[in-house]
């Protein structure tokens, strides 16, 4: 998936197969939507190789999930390109963690934590019974921790976070030409890492106006820092950086 996956299951009943039945889906992902790689069943569509009877179900699901938070977010979140081929890799990250996430747990598993690239689902608690914490790094020094956020595995399960710090400008703004430079970091926490990942980045490609619109938003509560290092939260995420 071109970034690093961390998997840590806390329960005694894990094995290394428990683990490598996750990698494995997470390479099942990799291979059907990623568009860097010729061969996967995306870049067949984008090609007009693959009639659209011909699509699997979960390229039918993605596909279908992409519509709605395009509906859901004034056309901000939107998987067509301009040539009109389909890159849905900003909603499949989350989906495919929190689908990982699903085959932990039925397997039995309740005490597991799940990291692509630093979006994020748990469950239950970690090795030392404690709610997980996760650290939202400095943007302008990534050394540096500016927040801790405490997930309680239950509730709250998810967080991701979109910004242009690490992979540098790959999220725009459909409804205005250039680059964003008036924010570096959107970080979102929710009921699970879908639901978090999902709203990030059309949320960061609203500019400051991003976590205005997190705000509004059901469950889900967020953190944002602009181009001068200033943060921004909305009005119930200091809860999640309190480890009560």
């Amino acid at each position: 998936m071109g970034m690093p996956i961390t998997i840590e299951i806390v329960d005694s009943s894990a094995t290394p197969d428990s683990l490598e039945k996750v990698f494995k889906y997470f390479e099942h992902v990799d291979e059907k939507f990623s568009t860097y790689k010729d061969t996967s069943e995306i870049m067949s569509i984008n090609r007009g190789e693959l009639k659209e009877s011909e699509w699997s179900d979960e390229m039918r699901e993605v596909f279908k999930l992409s519509e709605e938070l395009k509906q859901a977010t004034n056309g901000y979140f939107d998987i067509k390109k301009p040539d009109g081929s389909r890159d849905p890799s900003g909603l499949v990250k989350g989906w495919s963690i929190r689908n990982a996430a699903k085959i932990l747990e039925k397997d039995g598993f309740k005490n597991f934590y799940v990291d692509a690239s630093g979006d994020i689902e748990v469950s239950g608690r970690n090795a030392e019974g404690e709610k997980w914490s996760v650290g939202i790094r400095n943007p302008f020094n990534r050394d540096q921790i500016v927040k801790v956020v405490y997930l309680d595995g239950e509730e709250t399960r998810g967080m991701a976070t979109s910004g242009t710090y690490i992979r540098g400008q790959h999220i725009y703004n459909p409804h205005q030409a250039g680059p964003l430079e008036d924010i570096v970091s959107l970080t979102v926490v929710g009921p699970n890492v879908f639901e978090a990942d999902k709203f990030a980045t059309p949320a960061f490609a609203m500019g400051r106006e991003g976590i205005y619109f997190i705000e509004k938003q059901p469950n889900l509560e967020g953190y944002m820092i602009d181009k001068d290092g200033i943060g921004t939260e909305t009005t119930g995420f200091d809860k999640y950086t309190k480890n009560a």
